[in-house]
């Protein structure tokens, strides 16, 4: 196979993932990133089942990650008066393993930085396919030809506006917002990682939580697609406020400490909808391809969705015809874990009624069966090992 060129626009999980295996298969691997570094902090991501464990362990990364764990988090739901009313378990909401996603990029760009040419700082802003490959334009770089551009860089992907179309006709907005804000506790790495409990707190369409092992904060609540620039941080502080002024319990005292945070992060609740994730010498991969926000599988879909991308792709000796058209009939049936589910929803009903049938669904066997349902989704996948089968090529 001639060692051909691949563009991967995002360095956050799915593109290192992507950098990895396909550096591993003989590649040439260039990762552009917007961001001027790789992005610390962020609130804690998770794997389950055998076949995420399979594939980490192929990449010689889940050691690391377990190193680098955090504690679950039990939610307590609680009343106005702090009264405790349900409770969500850490082991639904931290898989087997749950790692604070700036440690998990850290390590998969540690393990791809002295073999792939990572440029940050930058941003795709133009494709052309050629018959020589894929002209890309940038925001500040020079413009390159690459063979293959594989967009991993989120639900906002700017490469599949580019090459598939505009954002609205593939994203659903789920009608709600989330914001993450503080760092978690196990940022320090002094800090035990222990098993840790969070308290929320809902009033209908709004949900509050503090403590826990994802952040010091997270709120979520019931809106309409809002205007406001996703760089703007002050503006996000004012639009959390203005969405939970008037609510009791531990909020004001919580929004007192937003105002200090550095590190807010609000972005709405999507699902993105796409009949393939290929087009042309353009692939996409992780959150751009199949992201559901809050859905609980988005990390574990970015690692097996790289592997299997990068290991099509080397079995076609790097012909993306075949490699893509076999990566889409893959994906596009393991993706369905993502599913139609609405995490707002569930987490901020938007009635007292919901509340209270939320709760008790999560004390009966029914969140049970869930949870059971979830777990052997995650492994409804006949994945190949494609090390093997290229070895004994």
């Amino acid at each position: 196979m001639r060692h051909h060129s691949v563009l991967v626009s995002g360095a956050g999980i799915a593109g290192p993932a992507l950098a990895f295996w396909l550096h591993r298969y003989g590649f040439e691997v260039t990762v552009v990133e917007r961001a001027a570094a790789p992005r610390p902090g962020g609130q804690a991501v998770d794997f389950k089942g055998r076949t995420h464990r399979a594939v980490l362990e192929r990449m010689g990364v889940w050691e690391e990650i377990w190193e680098h764990r955090t504690g679950a988090s039990d939610v307590v739901f609680v009343d106005e008066r702090g009264s405790r009313l349900a409770l969500m378990s850490g082991d639904f909401t931290g898989g087997d393993v749950e790692i604070l996603r700036g440690d998990l990029a850290e390590i998969l760009y540690r393990h791809t930085a002295d073999d792939c040419e990572y440029v940050f700082g930058d941003s795709i802003t133009g494709l052309t396919e050629t018959a020589e490959g894929v002209h890309v334009t940038f925001e500040r770089g020079t413009e390159r030809t690459f063979d293959l551009v594989v967009g991993a860089d989120g639900i906002h992907s700017r490469v599949r506006h580019l090459a598939f179309g505009p954002e609205r006709q593939f994203v659903r907005h789920l009608g709600h917002y989330y914001c993450v804000a503080g760092a978690s506790p196990w940022s320090d790495s002094s800090t035990p990682r222990e098993r840790a409990v969070a308290y929320g707190h809902n009033a209908p369409g709004r949900l509050a939580i503090s403590g826990g092992s994802k952040a010091q904060q997270l709120y979520l609540f019931a809106a309409p697609e809002l205007a406001y620039a996703r760089d703007d941080l002050d503006a996000q502080r004012r639009i959390v406020a203005e969405h939970y002024a008037g609510l009791g319990w531990e909020v004001p005292r919580m929004l007192a400490e937003l105002a200090e945070f550095d590190d807010v992060y609000l972005d709405s609740m999507g699902q993105v909808r796409m009949d393939r994730y290929t087009a042309g010498r353009v692939a996409l991969v992780g959150d751009s391809a199949y992201g559901n926000t809050l859905g609980g599988f988005g990390t574990g879909l970015a690692v097996v969705g790289a592997y299997v991308l990068a290991g099509e792709l080397a079995l076609a000796d790097g012909d993306h015809t075949v490699a893509f058209a076999r990566y889409d009939e893959i994906m596009r049936r393991y993706a369905k874990i993502a599913g139609n589910s609405n995490a707002g929803r569930f987490l901020a009903p938007s009635t007292a009624i919901g509340i209270r049938l939320r709760n008790w669904f999560l004390g009966s066997r029914l969140f049970t069966l869930m949870t059971k349902y979830g777990d052997n989704a995650a492994n409804d996948i006949d994945l190949r090992d494609y090390p093997a089968l290229l070895a004994a090529r």
